[in-house]
């Protein structure tokens, strides 16, 4: 089952369970994700990972919401905001601890390492590429970067 998918099933779950808070923050982004499919000149159809990046910058916009409306001393809408975003994060892949993301990008490493790549911070791209394909959504990229420059130049 898609993500997506997922999503669709559990709009009728909602429903049933008379969860508004739920219902209408999936309704939402599945609004959210029809409007990116449809707003190319050809229509496309949104895998997995963009539609987890997708769900990673809504949360990230109820996070900001709810923050702007706690210093406006709006603790009401700020929970709303906050109760939203949990809805959202709660289909997000478990996210990794920086030890997990240092075992990949050192796994990465010496497999480019036993394949006879020299490496150097030019090669960066190289460890990279594999390395965001495994933690994809999972940890944050600029982290995952430094970890990767420290390692090769270290």
């Amino acid at each position: 089952m898609t993500l997506k998918e997922r999503l669709h099933a559990d709009v009728v779950r909602h429903m049933k369970d008379h969860d508004k808070v739920a219902l209408t923050t999936v309704r939402n982004v599945l609004g959210e994700i029809e409007t990116r499919e449809k707003s190319g000149k050809t229509p496309v159809e949104l895998d997995d990972a963009q539609v987890t990046a997708l769900l990673q910058k809504e949360a990230a916009k109820r996070h900001d919401t709810a923050r702007i409306y706690t210093e406006a001393g709006e603790a009401d809408r700020a929970a709303a905001e906050i109760a939203e975003a949990e809805v959202i994060e709660a289909y997000l892949p478990k996210a990794l601890s920086a030890a997990e993301v240092e075992a990949i990008v050192d796994d990465v490493i010496a497999a480019l390492k036993a394949d006879g790549v020299e490496l150097s911070i030019r090669q960066l791209g190289a460890v990279m590429k594999p390395v965001t394909a495994k933690v994809a959504g999972r940890f944050d990229g600029k982290a995952v970067s430094e970890i990767v420059r420290n390692r090769i130049a270290g």
